[in-house]
């Protein structure tokens, strides 16, 4: 059998990774005073397992809510002797100063420190500790490491342990002392977003060996500066940089580069025009250019060929056939173009193996794969296009389209935009058309980046995204590795008390699917969060609207699955008025049968607790159970759980009916009168797991009528489905208690005669288990 899609899976160095970080106290270090960890004294870790540790250490604080992180983790890598760091990367506001801090004496190689916006001047004065060994530096997006805290600056070997962390709100003068000297291995460098304060030309003047510059987003004062690496510079980039005829001059003299970049986030707020000239004499001057990214620039004159003179056949690579006339100057076609944001990722034939634009699914994918990690709002808006044909046409490259939208998701969980087009991109990838060509792992991940989503915005438009991709997989099923959590978010988005409808309507679906078909230590654990409070809340607001929706009908189906055999939650419906509420939605909806039906089967799941059934046994709960028998909606289902709430009230004896009215007898009567009237070969709108709490009214003689109630509830499912409950009674032993009611004396004839064709049905199916009957079971709930 081939493969699905991502199925791939994870090194063992990967696995062995993560269960280390999931459990380092069981593994590489112990506790010591005040809670803090520390690496046993027998362990020396090689750089390759360091790296690893500390990076899968950051992707799971960022993406796993389960995760916990350790306040004096990095501390375990302060001593080289026992632990070897040389590449790091490290995101977002959760690093701190300190962090830096505790690894300053390691050789390190490569750090990369993205939108690290807790870190201050502090950890400039860290970075010096690593000048002799490092080679690659980002800072993209650290805009505040840039500026003093309140006190003075600390130097790289000043104990910091107990220092208050301040937040970056207090950071305002701007630290001047700080340059690269002596960083004399430094070779690439991202200084992406910095602050417009600096000068950064000083900054980087001591820097004489660099061959990888990124200023995106810098504001530069001169550009004369540029040609100190004119002889080694290969890549540079000046995304969102203001162009003028200067700094183009400039840049055509770094005559080494393979990458240049100077591109814009839109077309919009470009001040600088590209013309044919400036893109010829670049494509002249930089002969070893291989990646080039004019995206967001308007062409100001024609630097395209005409469409009917444009080479005859299919789109070609070759620059000879180029329809920009500039590149057919290349000598041979760019491995990268970027040309996402103009008119000319629409032309035929384009001299690039890979190109980003909006006229196709491959240029839409090219581009979230090149802006997700430095620019989210070209990726949120590259997301958006992919969304569009994923609605609108189809995707085929799914695999692909899947990864880069999960991967924008998990960079950005606190992007907002990226998470409302990621969210409802994955809605269209994992519905019903794709779903075949997805794997296990793969449709894991997407559960996971979308309960992220939901648990970092509370978000009306988010929050729908997500649930509604939810509803596209198998529940409880695909969502049982999560289901703690699922449930949490799902309680939580309904607890206001006023919540957009449609959501509403949305999670209270994916509830009631959640708690149906599940084991009942899944639905102890659920009702101990809250659910059937919550539940009970959404139908008394309900009911103040005087409203039966799909919300209020939904919340019933979930009661009736949450108590299915699990006491505590039918103790719970109990304590919270769930009775009265009960009541009052029979008088306010006397015509809701579907209403009527949850209602009933939830509260046959109450009357099968002996110890909660006195609360039942009440002249108004009792008159009302009896009038319900008379009952024609939805077939025969609120007559028949109607009297099954009678059935397990009667088992407990005559002694316990302590009521004048209504009388046993009479109910008793009616009872028997109802059971008469229905049709044994009704289709049924029920689904049992279990036959347990009828079996247990089979061999007893202080009720006949509640025997007579389970025989034909029995004789009702064998005959209907006989493929699914003939099995399912054989292995409860009902055939053994069916011959125990055929010897009571206490049994009814007809009673007797039902038991013998429930036995004679399983007999039958025994013999011949191909099921005869094409009746389709309609499955609602569980017992609900």
């Amino acid at each position: 059998m081939a493969a699905k899609a991502g199925d791939s899976p994870d090194s063992l160095m990967t696995l062995a990774t993560v269960f280390c970080l999931r459990n380092l106290r069981k593994t590489m270090c112990y506790q010591e005073f005040r809670n803090k960890l520390c690496l046993r004294s027998d362990i020396f870790l090689p750089s390759e397992i360091c790296d690893k540790l500390v990076n899968t250490y950051m992707e799971l604080v960022h993406t796993d809510s389960n995760f916990e992180p350790e306040e004096s983790f990095f501390q375990l890598f302060s001593d080289p002797r026992s632990t070897r760091l040389t590449r790091v990367q490290l995101r977002e506001d959760f690093v701190r100063d300190r962090d830096l801090e505790a690894i300053k004496k390691q050789d390190l190689i490569e750090l990369h420190l993205t939108y690290c916006n807790s870190l201050s001047s502090r950890s400039l004065k860290t970075l010096t500790c690593f000048r002799e060994t490092l080679v690659s530096l980002c800072l993209f997006g650290c805009s505040h490491i840039f500026y003093k805290k309140g006190g003075a600056p600390l130097a790289c070997n000043e104990d910091t342990e107990d220092e208050e962390e301040e937040s970056p709100a207090s950071r305002q003068a701007l630290e001047t002392d700080f340059n690269f000297q002596g960083f004399n291995r430094l070779r690439l460098l991202n200084l992406g977003g910095l602050p417009d304060e600096v000068d950064v030309e000083t900054l980087l003047k001591p820097l004489k060996s660099l061959t990888s510059l990124d200023l995106s987003n810098v504001q530069l004062l001169g550009t004369a500066f540029l040609t100190q690496w004119k002889d080694r510079l290969a890549s540079l980039v000046l995304y969102n940089v203001d162009l003028s005829e200067e700094l183009v001059s400039t840049v055509v003299e770094i005559v080494n580069l393979r990458h240049l970049d100077i591109s814009r986030e839109s077309r919009r707020t470009a001040k600088f025009k590209m013309t044919r000239k400036i893109l010829t004499a670049i494509v002249q001057r930089l002969v070893n250019l291989v990646s080039l990214d004019i995206s967001g620039h308007i062409m100001l004159d024609n630097g395209t060929v005409p469409h009917f003179e444009e080479a005859m056949g299919r789109p070609s690579i070759e620059p000879c056939k180029s329809s920009i006339f500039p590149f057919q100057e290349l000598k041979r076609p760019l491995q990268f173009l970027g040309l996402y944001d103009t008119t000319l990722c629409n032309v035929t034939h384009i001299p690039a193996y890979k190109v980003t634009g909006s006229k196709n699914e491959e240029q839409v994918l090219n581009a979230i794969e090149a802006y997700t990690e430095f620019r989210p709002e070209l990726a949120h808006r590259a997301i958006n296009q992919l969304f569009d044909i994923a609605r609108i046409q189809h995707c085929s490259q799914l695999l692909r389209a899947l990864q880069l939208v999960i991967a924008a998701l998990k960079c950005h969980k606190y992007d907002k935009s990226i998470q409302v087009t990621g969210s409802a991109a994955l809605f269209y990838l994992t519905n019903t058309e794709y779903r075949s060509d997805q794997s296990v792992r793969l449709r894991r991940e997407v559960i996971q980046v979308v309960l992220n989503g939901m648990e970092q915005y509370q978000e009306v438009t988010v929050q729908r995204n997500c649930c509604l991709t939810l509803c596209n997989f198998s529940i409880p099923e695909e969502l049982e590795f999560q289901y703690s959590r699922v449930n949490q978010l799902l309680l939580k988005i309904l607890e206001p008390a006023r919540q957009d409808e449609s959501i509403q309507r949305i999670a209270v679906h994916l509830c009631n699917a959640l708690v149906c078909q599940v084991d009942n230590h899944h639905k102890e654990a659920v009702g101990k969060m809250g659910f059937v409070k919550t539940m009970l809340n959404l139908i008394q607001k309900k009911l103040q609207d005087r409203m039966c929706d799909q919300v209020m009908e939904f919340s019933w189906s979930a009661l009736w699955n949450i108590t299915d055999e699990t006491p505590d939650n039918c103790q719970m419906f109990l304590n919270c008025r769930g009775m009265s509420l009960f009541l009052d939605c029979l008088q306010e909806f006397p015509d809701k049968q579907e209403l009527h039906r949850n209602m009933l089967g939830l509260l046959g799941n109450v009357a099968e607790v002996k110890a909660l059934r006195p609360q039942l046994l009440t002249p108004q709960f009792i008159t009302v159970f009896s009038n319900l028998l008379d009952s024609k909606a939805d077939g025969i289902e609120v007559s028949y759980n109607a009297c099954g709430v009678l059935s397990h009230i009667m088992f407990d004896g005559p002694e316990v009916w302590s009521m004048e009215v209504p009388l046993r007898d009479t109910v008793m009567d009616k009872m028997w009168n109802a059971i008469q009237s229905w049709d044994v070969s009704s289709r049924r709108n029920i689904n049992y797991r279990s036959f347990e709490p009828i079996l247990r009214l089979l061999p007893q003689s202080i009720s006949p009528v509640s025997q007579h109630w389970a025989t034909w509830a029995l004789y009702n499912l064998v005959s209907v489905y006989p493929s699914k409950y003939c099995p399912l009674l054989i292995k409860e032993g009902g055939v053994s208690l069916l011959e125990k009611v055929l010897e009571l004396e206490s049994s009814q004839p007809e009673t007797k005669d039902m038991a013998s064709k429930v036995m004679e049905q399983c007999e039958t199916f025994k013999e011949d288990p191909m099921e005869t009957n094409h009746g389709q079971e309609v499955n609602y709930g569980q017992r609900g």
